[in-house]
């Protein structure tokens, strides 16, 4: 909305007026431009409603014990797997990932000391 509004004001000081289409609002006129901003105002006023309502929403969910967002594709116990797989030297990294349905760029994110032990190893 801020955007907008110093948009219209650029336009305005280069002569340029604002005519909406669409809400036929003239902002040319004095009373179009009363119509522009109030009509701006109550845009902003709904979307912090919005924004309010979805952070009470979201802190509700969390004391519910709710938590947001993707769950987690690796577990602990896979990167255990991985390391325990990868004490043979004649598995690689992209043989274990496979063995677990991950993707070798998954394993070395989870796994931070992974790359350098597989380095040391060639």
């Amino acid at each position: 909305m801020k955007q907008l509004i110093e948009t219209v004001d650029e336009l305005k000081a280069r002569g340029i007026g604002f005519r909406s289409l669409t809400e036929a609002i003239d902002a040319t006129t004095a009373a179009g431009e009363l119509f522009f901003h109030i009509f701006g105002a109550l845009a902003q006023f709904e979307r912090s409603v919005i924004r309010e309502r979805t952070n009470a929403g979201l802190k509700a969910a969390l004391a519910r014990g709710r938590k947001g967002g993707r769950r987690p594709k690796v577990k602990p116990d896979d990167i255990r797997a991985a390391l325990a797989l990868l004490q043979d030297p004649q598995i690689s990294v992209r043989g274990a990932a496979k063995r677990l349905g991950l993707s070798v760029s998954t394993l070395y994110r989870h796994a931070p000391g992974l790359r350098s032990r597989v380095e040391e190893k060639t």
